[in-house]
């Protein structure tokens, strides 16, 4: 049958062939709509992801963010690491527990930690946590902390300055600049030491930089909670905007203009300024800065890792300022 024209599907009945319709008013067909959510598929995963978010929510009094966001955010995962971010009283929102979880010392201790602290705790298959953890060796345990809340660098610096012209703070501001540090754990190292030697602050930039994430806030074994960690959008301006406040700029470098024990600006209000062990500071950064000082080291020695350089430098400030 040759009409030209796609005459659609065919069937027999006891009459003959006869042309199908696809069905016109009553028996038409009807669409399912469009397919749900993920999260709103009561047999998916992410459904039970998206209960145990609102669960938490409830109980801190907050509001579950949409996305996935909510349940992959930082986890300090495994037995260990859980309880010492506990201890150092990391900011933390969830703790999640394995059903059938065989319990020692160490969740003994967690839960007691998380109770005392006011942590939910909330029971999830095995299968889920692997799912929330990516795989990660969790130990049947997880801690969810939230998004570190940045403050921005020049606020930061404007308060500090202001703060210490009114006498409320009793040494010169001090700040420690990163340029170009990726790893979280020099992070955290740094953290620690600026809050070992009466630091006011840590300035991060905004991209291809590290940020505070679970593994830093591990690191820096609490410090974190006492340091502000500040975000520049850009490092370079928020230096010079540095600079107009009266806050001398120290690179670190191999090949510094000047010995850091040579270094006369330590009792002034400073800012440290750290590159990567690779690369060293940036073109525009090493330009910016006042003076850029070397660590005298062995010269067999290539270079110092980031949070050992600026922990060195630290000391020397401080020996300086309580002389």
């Amino acid at each position: 049958m040759a009409t030209g024209k796609r005459p659609g599907a065919v069937r027999k009945n006891k009459k003959g062939p006869s042309v199908g319709t696809g069905g016109h008013g009553r028996k038409k067909l009807e669409g399912k709509g469009p397919t749900p959510k993920a999260e709103d598929r009561v047999y998916h995963k992410a459904h039970r992801a998206k209960q145990l978010a609102e669960k938490s929510a409830a109980k801190r009094g907050g509001t579950p963010r949409r996305g996935r966001s909510r349940v992959a955010e930082e986890l300090v995962t495994g037995r260990n690491s859980v309880l010492e971010a506990l201890r150092t009283q990391i900011p933390a929102k969830t703790l999640y527990m394995a059903t059938r979880l065989d319990v020692d010392d160490r969740v003994r201790e967690t839960l007691k930690l998380a109770a005392e602290q006011g942590v939910p705790v909330l029971e999830t298959s095995k299968p889920e946590l692997d799912r929330m953890t990516d795989d990660a060796v969790h130990q049947g345990l997880a801690l969810q902390i939230p998004p570190y809340d940045y403050p921005d660098a020049v606020d930061l610096v404007t308060e500090t300055v202001q703060r210490a012209e009114r006498g409320h703070i009793r040494q010169a501001p001090l700040f420690v600049a990163l340029d170009g540090i990726t790893d979280p754990r020099n992070l955290g190292a740094i953290v620690r030491s600026v809050s070992a030697f009466s630091g006011h602050g840590v300035l991060v930039p905004e991209r291809r930089s590290v940020g505070m994430t679970a593994s830093a806030w591990k690191t820096s074994a609490g410090a974190a909670a006492r340091v502000p960690v500040a975000r520049a959008t850009n490092l370079t301006a928020a230096l010079k905007e540095m600079k107009a406040q009266g806050v001398f700029v120290v690179g670190l470098d191999g090949d510094g203009d000047m010995s850091l024990p040579d270094l006369s600006l330590a009792t002034e209000p400073l800012c440290i300024v750290v590159g990567s062990e690779g690369k060293g500071l940036s073109r525009l950064v090493r330009e910016t800065c006042d003076a850029i000082v070397s660590i005298p080291i062995d010269s067999a020695m290539e270079s110092l890792n980031a949070s050992m350089a600026v922990g060195i430098s630290l000391y020397e400030v401080s020996r300086r300022r309580s002389a």
